[in-house]
């Protein structure tokens, strides 16, 4: 006991678990990625979880998937003497992995497994911070934890930063698993539906806002919240670290015009809202794109997107190719201007360095860019600008009075020039871009 009477607390530092990860390599397989690189990061994204020590990792390679087990019995038996010999406690599969198939893994070698869904769901569960990013994991791990009713739900008894797949009180009857999650995903939808409206109330707000929207997006840890920081003077979490940004923020930033630079007054262009978005994966949970649609319905809004590129990355053009296939399945608009940002300047070799530069120079809208130190910052923003110091039109509107609303967002854009009132409206003059214009016809 403490002076005070108190009681002393000690905290117990939690012991690291075990980790070994496995990449099945299918010879059917399409994937446009090397098996090394998929293992690559797949121990990166074991790296990224809390008290986790990836101790072994290795490419199985598999001439057909076995249903029962997933690997051949060989393969099993050589795993399961390696596994012994490390003393692991939890084995990482970078892929699909069935319910029947965890059961039988499971069994066989004495050791929880997680695969690729459940291994991003934890990182997930670690980093949600916002209301809405907590509810909308939960909802993701529901879909999947019901999928695999001969494990427990063990939601409510887990503890802070993680969703009880790697350890928990053990298993429960399945009925009352059911139960407990059909309960959970009825107070989750209801409680995920008031924020959701929340946050169309101030997403509908900033519409009536004179800025346009700028997202950034990109693969995980392509240096999205080190570049949004540089342009906007925040101070979001940037780390060498798979997913460590979840939550979208939002600066504004004050772009300089086509002809100043950024440093004089009268060199100062239009200001925008940029937004920090969550980092895109290879193989991103079906679960997660649909959990996480609301977030990213940010990127749906932009009036021009940031295709943040880790261009040292060996990989980076299937990083690319990925991304786009996700913005894709997200219905964004192909008309909306995208900016391709080649960052990680600073880390591409010196043999390399020139060649990429000649490659940007002769391809249109590419910017290679060190967001850590600050190279081909200035001249991004100077395109940024561009892209929004479109030509402006004049036009004469005829708005009846009851077109209030329409009348009120004119003003809100600024592009009013004269107005006057006749017998049944107002008689409007406009200097304006097609992009504003586009937004007027769809209101």
């Amino acid at each position: 006991m403490s002076q005070d009477g108190g009681i002393d607390a000690y905290e117990t530092a939690k012991p690291l678990t075990r980790a070994y990860v496995l990449h099945p390599d299918l010879k059917s397989s399409r994937s446009r990625r090397l098996p090394e690189h998929g293992l690559a990061e797949a121990v990166s994204l074991a790296a990224a979880l809390p008290n986790l020590e990836v101790l072994g990792a290795e490419v199985v390679r598999l001439p057909k998937l076995h249903p029962g087990m997933l690997f051949g019995s060989g393969k099993v038996d050589e795993v399961t003497a390696r596994l012994k010999a490390l003393k692991i406690d939890l084995v990482l599969v970078d892929g699909p992995v069935t319910p029947v198939q965890q059961r039988n893994l499971e069994k066989e070698w004495g050791v929880k497994l997680l695969d690729r869904t459940g291994l991003i769901l934890e990182i997930f569960a670690d980093r949600a911070r916002t209301r809405e990013g907590v509810l909308q994991v939960e909802l993701a791990a529901l879909s999947y934890q019901r999928t695999r009713l001969v494990r427990a739900w063990t939601h409510l008894e887990r503890q802070r930063g993680g969703f009880g797949f790697v350890g928990g009180p053990g298993e429960t009857q399945i009925e009352a698993d059911r139960r407990a999650i059909d309960d959970q995903v009825i107070r989750l939808k209801r409680q995920l539906d008031k924020v959701v409206k929340t946050r169309e109330l101030h997403r509908a707000s900033r519409r009536k806002v004179p800025f346009p929207l700028v997202a950034l997006v990109g693969y995980t840890n392509a240096g999205k919240s080190t570049l949004f920081n540089r342009m906007t003077g925040a101070d979001v979490l940037a780390k060498d670290m798979l997913f460590a940004t979840l939550d979208p923020t939002m600066r504004g930033v004050v772009l300089p015009d086509e002809k100043g630079g950024p440093g004089s007054k009268e060199g100062m262009g239009r200001k925008v809202i940029a937004s920090d978005t969550v980092g895109f994966i290879s193989d991103l949970p079906t679960q997660l794109v649909a959990a996480f649609r609301a977030t990213l319905e940010e990127v749906l809004e932009a009036d021009l997107i940031l295709h943040v590129r880790d261009i040292s990355h060996p990989e980076t053009a299937e990083q690319a190719a990925d991304v786009m296939d996700i913005l894709t399945s997200l219905k964004v608009d192909p008309k909306v201007p995208v900016i391709e940002v080649w960052n990680k300047l600073d880390l591409v070799d010196a043999s390399q360095h020139e060649l990429l530069l000649q490659q940007a120079q002769n391809r249109a809208g590419v910017f290679p860019v060190s967001a850590l130190t600050g190279t081909g910052i200035d001249r991004l923003l100077v395109a940024m600008s561009a892209v929004f110091g479109e030509e402006k039109t004049q036009e004469r509107l005829h708005l009846p009075f009851a077109a209030g609303k329409a009348r009120a967002w004119l003003h809100g854009e600024g592009v009013i020039e004269a107005e006057e009132m006749a017998e049944d409206g107002w008689q409007i003059d406009v200097l304006w871009t097609a992009r504003q214009h586009k937004r007027y016809r769809e209101l």
